[in-house]
């Protein structure tokens, strides 16, 4: 008498299968990561920038025009370690770019950008274009990590006349929470926020909103 039948055996995994596998598996995580990234980036807690009518953050970050190195000092108060060994208004030195000097001075048209310039660039140029049509409004502009000598020659390119600092170790950018490039904040004179544009507007939609101002 014959005993149950027993299934046929399986066949022995393919190597190569688990080997393809293994770098799907791979694939697919970097996909995922890449994803994840470009939400945060562009979706991510901070990407509105500074709220209106909150205090404009402080900071002095060196002119990338000038002899001046280092990371921006992004204190408030004296002795705060990598922040700053003194508060970054108290900062007078004419190689540094200080939004507390300029906010003291009248309102402020502040503009983030990356060294790869695009639609940043863009929105620079705008700025450039209306500047001279309001006196006694500065102008000025943050540049995001990057390489100093690119951004000297993206303000050479495109003829920028207002200052432009560097946030080389991108204190500034976290402190204002920029997300999204273009990033144009706009303040008051002594320093509240009006609003802070995303994405980008042209010249004429620019000069609308600093009119404002």
């Amino acid at each position: 008498m014959s005993g149950p039948e027993r299934p046929p055996a399986s066949p022995p995994p393919s190597p190569a299968r688990g080997r393809y596998g293994w770098i799907v598996g791979i694939v697919g995580i970097v996909v995922l990561a890449y994803i994840l990234l470009n939400t945060l980036r562009t979706e991510g807690p901070g990407s509105s920038g500074p709220a209106a009518g909150a205090p404009l953050p402080v900071f002095a970050a060196p002119l990338v025009d000038s002899s001046l190195e280092g990371d921006a000092n992004v204190a408030t108060r004296a002795d705060q370690g990598d922040a700053g060994h003194v508060p970054a208004c108290a900062v007078e030195d004419p190689r540094a770019l200080n939004v507390c000097t300029l906010v003291r001075r009248g309102p402020l048209v502040l503009a983030f950008l990356t060294a790869k310039g695009g639609k940043c660039a863009d929105e620079l140029d705008a700025m450039q274009e209306i500047s001279g049509r309001f006196p006694d409004v500065s102008f000025a502009a943050v540049g995001i990590k990057g390489d100093r000598e690119d951004f000297r020659v993206l303000a050479q390119k495109h003829g920028w006349r207002f200052p432009l600092a560097q946030d080389r170790d991108g204190a500034v950018a976290n402190l204002y929470g920029i997300a999204v490039c273009p990033t144009v904040v706009l303040a008051h004179r002594g320093g509240a926020v009006a609003e802070t544009l995303l994405g980008g507007v042209s010249a004429v939609q620019l000069a609308e909103r600093v009119r404002e101002l």
